[in-house]
């Protein structure tokens, strides 16, 4: 039983990277489901919970948008923390709606979620920033 949540969990997460910011995950529902699944929602919490994540979804695609249009590049550490202080909120608005136990699984389904992020990024920067630039003979 542990291994199969903990499978859902991984395949959750991995859907969650593939996802680009800007644009919407091309199968929410299915995500939501597995979502649902994992923390055992209610379906007014299952309501609730989309409505959360539709939210931080639009936030995050409109920073992004925003970035875009300034015709600048985005700087990843300002990026970075815009996501991280997004999350935060999100987790504010769903302390309320999650029990306890409920608040920790999707806690714990972030932080895999970060780890996945860290691991095909390196190091948590942008793509290629771990590499050393090539050498100038």
């Amino acid at each position: 039983m542990k291994a199969t949540v903990f499978a859902l969990a991984l395949l959750w997460a991995g859907a969650l990277c593939a996802q680009t910011p800007t644009a919407p995950p091309p199968n929410a529902a299915a995500h939501l489901d597995k979502l649902a699944t994992l923390l055992d929602l209610t379906d007014a919490q299952k309501a609730q919970v989309q409505a959360v994540l539709e939210a931080e979804h639009a936030k995050i695609r409109a920073a992004h948008e925003q970035a875009k249009a300034s015709g600048t590049k985005p700087d990843w550490e300002q990026m970075k923390a815009l996501h991280q202080q997004i999350q935060q909120e999100t987790l504010q608005k769903l302390t309320p709606v999650l029990s306890e136990a409920q608040l920790k699984k999707f806690q714990t389904l972030q932080e895999m979620h970060h780890e996945m992020m860290h691991e095909h990024f390196g190091h948590g920067g942008p793509p290629g920033a771990d590499t050393p630039p090539p050498s100038q003979n």
